[in-house]
């Protein structure tokens, strides 16, 4: 950390974007922590995003992509999951904002009085809430990492770009720099690789009174001398600082390519940090051996209702990738649409995989398909794993299948048709323990920020699989969800062979469910992909893939 006079304070770096969007400024911000973290230093990484949504919570997936919760319960941009993954530092609502809760914090602050009467503008009074916002935990760490969401130019972005400009000018010469991500087309026709649009960027940026320090350029190869030097020239940057960011077979090269490249010395040097020093990068040399040199591969069915935007189920993917990198296996994903299962037998398709997964979700559509693909994983024993609603589904399928109740379902299907038409296994939950405190909750309330969200602890069964595989007795796990398995129905089905496993630390709620006469069947109401990291694999997706590497060997 920065130290003048005795005060303590981060370096920032703020990472933006132009040309397009969907370069992968979350990737380079997770990676370049990442980097920052093997040369002895400590990071936070942030992100700020400019639409009008409070948070992404009430959002669609198709929408925007899944929603990362963080262990103190803050709903928040997928992005922050790539830098859980890659710096192991675990996110906080503090490290999310939104141009919708900026908005929302200056009004109420309005409506208290607390501005005396003044007329409320974007400046000064926006931006001095965004600045408040990342000046949080700034005596905590040695380099904070700010990403902005969407690319320069974007009308609804502009407060966040002046508010980090002033942030900047602010704050001590040295203490602040800037990092611009942009595209290098090649065209084909010509045989040419393209700055112009970097140049253009940069030339907005510079608009509206910033001047990158370093240019990240993502292309299809790499960024001959020549173009490096025009961009350097015309962009007003060192060439060195022309950093090449290439099309990667995995994520998890990013943090040795950006090494290659020369990013995080660039960083350092646009820091002036001298002597720097020297990098360990033993863990991701480990991890992208385990990518690149597998022993094996299984195929794993993911059965779920977003499969149409793989984003839905980022940490869900990368999480079984993980499972993958522990085993030495590659795992191919298939994403199969419940919806295809409502009328038609699954098994044809679900034979010829090694396991199946059943993800969360919200709403009907497609429940009946998650049912099937549970009942045939149990019959057949599949290992299967069911989160969040693929443990409801897989709880419903018993209840109806095993121990009888042939209207098995979930109150919040009955809610969405208006009447009952089912006998509710699954109920809304009305209320809960967290922390000290007693949370309520009906079904008419805001649908915003209103589930059980963060991080809760539960008790596992001794003896049981889970138990063996957590290898303790007490777990903490992220939930975000708003219905729960009720347990009326625990006595019936456990003497049927489905064994809760999993509670609560006052025994009310399910956490976890198993049948024990399955070589591997487990369905949790959390989700444990939210915790997994390539270097450190949640156990439930280690041992989920060592189960069907098992079952790959007998197929």
């Amino acid at each position: 950390m920065c130290d003048y006079g005795g005060r303590k304070i981060a370096r920032f770096i703020f990472i933006t974007g132009g040309v397009v969007s969907s370069l992968g400024k979350g990737l380079a911000s997770a990676a370049l922590g990442a980097l920052l973290q093997s040369r002895g230093y400590s990071v936070r990484l942030r992100k700020l995003d400019p639409y009008l949504n409070v948070d992404p919570g009430t959002m669609s997936p198709f929408e925007h992509g899944e929603v990362f919760v963080t262990d103190d319960g803050a709903e928040t941009d997928l992005d922050l999951g790539h830098y859980e993954r890659f710096t192991g530092v675990a996110a906080r609502h503090s490290d999310s904002v939104s141009s919708g809760r900026i908005y929302s914090n200056v009004l109420e602050k309005e409506r208290r009085g607390d501005y005396l009467g003044k007329t409320i503008q974007v400046i000064p009074h926006v931006t001095n809430e965004i600045k408040d916002f990342i000046s949080i935990g700034e005596d905590e760490v040695d380099f904070m990492l700010c990403e902005i969401g969407g690319t320069i130019g974007d009308i609804e972005g502009l407060p966040f770009f002046e508010a980090i400009r002033q942030f900047s000018q602010e704050k001590p010469r040295g203490e602040c720099i800037f990092m611009h991500l942009t595209l290098l087309p090649f065209i084909k026709a010509s045989g040419e690789l393209k700055t112009k649009p970097t140049q253009h960027s940069v030339k907005e940026l510079r608009s509206i009174g910033i001047a990158p320090d370093i240019l990240v350029c993502r292309s299809e190869g790499p960024i001959p001398v020549k173009e490096r030097e025009k961009l350097a020239l015309f962009c007003n940057v060192r060439p060195e600082s022309v950093i090449a960011a290439q099309d990667l077979k995995s994520i998890y090269e990013a943090p040795l390519a950006y090494h290659k490249e020369g990013l995080d010395q660039a960083v350092l040097d646009a820091f002036n940090i001298a002597p720097a020093p020297k990098p360990d990068l033993n863990v991701w040399e480990d991890v992208a051996d385990r990518v690149y040199n597998p022993e094996g591969e299984v195929n794993v069915a993911i059965v779920g209702k977003y499969t149409q935007l793989e984003d839905a189920y980022k940490s869900i993917a990368e999480a079984l990738t993980h499972g993958g990198l522990a085993n030495r296996v590659k795992v191919n994903v298939e994403w199969v649409d419940a919806e295809t299962y409502d009328k038609k037998d699954p098994a044809p398709e679900l034979q010829g995989f090694n396991a199946i997964l059943v993800p969360g979700g919200f709403g009907e559509r497609g429940t009946e398909g998650k049912i099937k693909a549970a009942k045939f994983a149990r019959e057949n024993h599949v290992p299967y794993l069911g989160i969040c609603l693929g443990m409801q589904m897989a709880v419903i399928e018993a209840a109806r299948n095993v121990i009888g109740y042939k209207n098995a379902g979930s109150e919040e299907f009955d809610h969405e048709a208006g009447k009952k038409r089912f006998e509710p296994v699954v109920y809304h939950l009305k209320e809960w323990i967290q922390g000290n405190q007693t949370v309520e909750r009906s079904v008419g309330d805001d649908k915003g920020g209103t589930m059980r969200l963060g991080a809760y602890n539960a008790t596992l069964l001794d003896g049981s699989k889970v138990a063996s595989i957590y290898g303790k007795s007490q777990i903490e796990e992220r939930h975000r969800h708003r219905y729960e398995v009720d347990t009326q129905y625990q006595k019936e089905l456990e003497t049927a062979g489905l064994v809760f496993s999993g509670m609560s630390p006052d025994g009310r709620l399910p956490e976890i469910v198993e049948w024990a006469d399955h070589p591997w069947f487990i369905g949790v109401q959390f989700h444990p992909e939210l915790k997994s990291k390539p270097f450190d694999p949640h156990p439930l997706f280690r041992d989920f893939i060592e189960a069907a590497k098992k079952t790959s060997r007998l197929v």
